[in-house]
């Protein structure tokens, strides 16, 4: 029975390692493509020094068409979270590498941030990270996130300004799991757990128990049909009394995940990290509910001894009522190759 065990196990990993390296691969794949028809010349903003405390005194070396950021449409509901710094952020890297790199350093400056082990957050150029070096130990060790010049990172950053201390708790974990067992051709079941959180995770707060088990037990009619009116899909600043019967919500967290809403597929499908907040959390601000999930969830995630995808609930991201007009017919909601039957309990 052991020797079956260590089986699945290391089966299990082998698939989590392959599946991240597609998506890696894919993430490049989409940069390359990006970068085709691209300028040979860098504009003279980029020729100046970087001035921040974190990147060097030469232009960054890479650059993507503005198109890329241009797309972002801050009207759908799973980029409104970020529209406010988004919107600064993205003028900034149309404008180029150079001027994002400073608007993005400014805001560290500003925050007073910290990363993993305490360092002063600050974003540095891709070409910056030594030869070698691990991403997420460099980031713990010095404080300095390697950026490039596209929606990946960009998105990547954001999320550093709206979870804090769950972007610090991932880091510190990482950078502990890299202490503990290298960088080696696989990351291990914890940081397979720890990168699909960081990457593709959304948090769903909710008061409601029905609406948290029917997300875990697969019971997609119970969650989006019946519980429909339970849902909060637009984003308010300030909530009022249209609130009182809302029970759940969510918010995107992971950056892959937001790249890949830029163009909206049905299949689409995060990684939900459940939260139980209080009823009274739906009466609260934006700014209060940013604080409690950030605070709530990034204690989760430092206590838990152990991770893994049984962790987390799949969520049809365009299921969720009010994102995607389609799904205001329930006959969106038959299409078994995206809302499917299973069973799975955290």
């Amino acid at each position: 029975m052991d020797v079956a065990r260590r089986t699945r196990r290391r089966q299990h990993h082998r698939r989590a390692a392959a599946r991240w390296r597609v998506d890696r691969l894919e993430a490049r794949l989409s940069d390359a493509r990006a970068s085709v028809g691209t300028a040979a010349a860098v504009n003279g903003a980029e020729k100046n020094a970087v001035n921040d405390a974190g990147a060097t005194a030469c232009a960054p070396r890479r650059s993507l068409p503005a198109g890329h950021f241009a797309d972002i449409d801050w009207t759908r509901p799973w980029f409104a979270q970020h529209g406010a710094r988004g919107r600064r952020w993205q003028q900034a890297a149309l404008a180029g590498y150079a001027p994002y790199l400073r608007e993005l350093n400014a805001d560290a400056r500003a925050s007073g941030q910290r990363t993993g082990r305490g360092q002063p957050l600050g974003f540095i150029a891709q070409d910056e990270l030594p030869e070698g070096a691990a991403y997420e130990a460099h980031i713990a060790a010095t404080g300095r996130v390697p950026t490039r010049h596209n929606l990946h990172d960009f998105f990547n950053a954001l999320a550093w300004f709206a979870y804090p201390r769950i972007k610090a708790t991932l880091n510190a974990r990482q950078a502990t799991a890299i202490d503990t067992l290298g960088v080696g051709p696989t990351r291990g079941g914890l940081r397979d757990a720890l990168t699909l959180f960081d990457e593709n995770a959304v948090l769903f707060a909710c008061s409601d128990a029905t609406l948290a088990a029917a997300l875990r037990g697969f019971d997609w009619r119970t969650l989006f049909v019946a519980g429909r009116a339970k849902w909060e899909a637009a984003f308010d600043e300030a909530p009022g009394a249209a609130h009182r019967e809302v029970r759940a919500e969510v918010r995107v967290f992971g950056h892959a995940l937001l790249e890949k809403l830029i163009a909206p597929y049905a299949a689409c499908t995060a990684h939900a990290w459940i939260i139980d907040v209080p009823e009274a959390y739906f009466s609260w601000p934006r700014a209060q509910r940013d604080a409690h999930l950030d605070e709530a969830v990034s204690a989760e995630l430092a206590a838990a001894p152990a991770l893994s995808g049984r962790s987390f609930a799949p969520l049809p991201v365009l299921g969720i009522p009010g994102w995607w007009p389609p799904n205001d017919n329930p006959a969106f909601y038959d299409d078994a190759t995206v809302f499917r039957p299973g069973r799975r309990a955290r």
